[in-house]
């Protein structure tokens, strides 16, 4: 989308990024400089994908989780993201809009993309989530959710679920607007005890 291609940002790409992200145009064009420099084809693979998102996190292993971001980004399947999609995964998976992350968050968890979400998928997704929590901080979980079997069970019981059923798109978007555990629970974050040290050294 956009030019992608050429030196610079298309003024018309500009825009939309700042009406679809929280980024400024300084930012925009910053992450379009470096992307074309590690990028000069205009696309970025998944692996490269996996690589940039795991400097994020220098102390857990995210790359499981980044290949379920990119493949819920690569909405064309075709093994590559262009700047626009690679931006706005860069921005939904921090600090999206509500229903704009929900959304993405349904596509994140419907691992098989068959329009709805089973209690595999969610323990497959929370599985690749406790990869990138520290041994050190999983000892903060509180015990009905220190462990991926667990978490997913948790956001199941949330959801009214049995065993086989399904949760569909407008039924996973209520359930977490109307619960901010399931929220908490779906989402990669440092456990509240661990913010909270974080917190007072920082006072």
């Amino acid at each position: 989308m956009g030019n992608t291609k050429s030196g610079s940002l298309s003024k018309e790409l500009l825009e939309d990024l700042k009406l679809n992200t929280r980024y400024s145009e300084e930012e925009l064009h910053a992450w379009y400089q470096s992307f074309q420099k590690e990028c000069p084809s205009g696309r970025i693979t998944r692996e490269k994908f996996e690589s940039i998102y795991s400097s994020f996190f220098p102390d857990a292993d995210p790359s499981e989780y980044a290949r379920h971001v990119f493949r819920s980004f690569d909405t064309n399947a075709d093994g590559t993201l262009d700047f626009r999609e690679y931006v706005v995964a860069l921005h939904l998976t921090s600090s999206g809009k509500t229903l704009q992350k929900l959304e993405w968050a349904f596509a994140l968890y419907d691992v098989d993309g068959n329009g709805t979400i089973s209690k595999n998928e969610v323990q497959e997704i929370v599985k690749a989530i406790f990869k990138m929590i520290s041994l050190e901080d999983q000892k903060y979980l509180p015990e009905d959710e220190n462990t991926p079997q667990k978490r997913a069970d948790k956001v199941w019981k949330f959801f009214g679920k049995n065993e086989n059923d399904k949760i569909s798109e407008g039924e996973f978007i209520q359930g977490v607007m109307d619960n901010k555990d399931i929220l908490r629970l779906i989402q990669f974050d440092k456990p509240q005890k661990v913010q909270e040290k974080l917190d007072e050294k920082q006072q």
